[in-house]
């Protein structure tokens, strides 16, 4: 190698970057020993920023193109280093990249239930986990706040931070909606768009835009679930006496599901009482519609009607033989 090749490596006349793998948000041309030449050519691909750094203060920022390196275009670095006129000698400079492509499919989520005051069951935790996507919008903050002087700053080391910044935004939008949780997870989509507008000036704070967030689900512990299942249960059912049936069939499937045991004996034996229960209530009513009073039975007023022993149709009580089916009376009726 002769000197003219050495002297020849030592002077940089094309600045770029290719990036090698997803996830690196900055990264610094390697610059030791080395210096820029007057003219050279800094390439800043679609999806990339670069920016000029000297002596650990951020100078000019370039976005995509070819660009021709003279106090022209770079006049923040030209007034730092006080060039007058057109340097003509390399000059020594940190050079950063960026890539702005879209961080797509980052997830957040509730390390923690966020605790907020609900206003059917009063203070309840919830859970959330959802997906974003953010892209760096301002290099220069971006620099400052975040990257620094690193030869290189990955998404890994934002996740964190960003994760945290989310779930304090959506403890501070969920506690001031006012809203019952089966109206914020029937309206995710409008959730979602709360929190995003109640994070985006935080984001933006670090250089970076987020561009798409999505609440994916809403959940709360299980004694609580459970007890909100019961209340769509009756709100199903309309009355007690159906919500009496409704978990009676819910006993029945739970024992059917699980034969054998002590424990499905227990389970039985509570879904065969409620049964009981309905059906007597069934029979109650059966027999105010066929005019028997409760009450004048446990009065001991004499009952002008009875049952058929046949279809259990309402006669009258010194018929002998049903109006309705024609079978023949025994035993006195009831």
């Amino acid at each position: 190698m002769t000197l003219r090749d050495f002297l020849g490596k030592q002077f940089i006349a094309v600045i770029q970057w290719n990036e090698p793998q997803d996830g690196i948000l900055a990264w610094r041309y390697p610059m030791q020993d080395m210096e820029i030449e007057n003219g050279g050519q800094l390439t800043v691909r679609e999806s990339q920023m670069a920016a000029f750094v000297n002596e650990g203060r951020i100078a000019d920022v370039f976005g995509p193109g070819l660009h021709t390196l003279s106090t022209r275009n770079l006049p923040v670095l030209t007034d730092l280093m006080n060039w007058s006129k057109d340097f003509q000698s390399p000059f020594k400079s940190d050079v950063y990249f960026f890539s702005t492509r879209l961080q797509i499919a980052q997830k957040w989520g509730t390390a923690t239930p966020v605790t907020f005051r609900e206003k059917e069951f009063g203070a309840v935790r919830v859970r959330g986990y959802g997906i974003y996507s953010y892209r760096i919008a301002d290099a220069k903050k971006f620099f400052l706040q975040l990257s620094g002087t690193r030869d290189s700053y990955f998404a890994t080391e934002l996740e964190g931070q960003l994760r945290e910044t989310i779930v304090a935004g959506m403890a501070n939008v969920v506690a001031a909606s006012e809203l019952s949780f089966l109206d914020m997870a029937a309206n995710q989509a409008a959730l979602a768009q709360k929190m995003a507008d109640a994070v985006k000036p935080a984001f933006a704070a670090m250089g970076l835009e987020l561009t798409q967030f999505a609440v994916e689900s809403l959940s709360l512990p299980d004694e609580l679930q459970k007890v909100m299942d019961q209340r769509i249960g009756v709100s199903m059912a309309g009355d007690l006496g159906r919500f009496t049936q409704f978990e009676t069939a819910e006993a029945l499937e739970t024992a059917a599901a699980n034969p054998g045991g002590g424990a499905d004996a227990g389970v039985g034996l509570g879904a065969g009482m409620a049964m009981a229960q309905t059906m007597m209530g069934a029979r109650t009513a059966a027999a105010a519609a066929g005019g028997v009073s409760a009450a004048a039975r446990e009065a001991g007023e004499p009952v002008t009607s009875k049952f058929c022993v046949d279809c259990g149709k309402p006669m009258p009580r010194a018929a002998k033989f049903c109006p309705e089916c024609g079978k023949a009376q025994t035993g006195g009726g009831q």
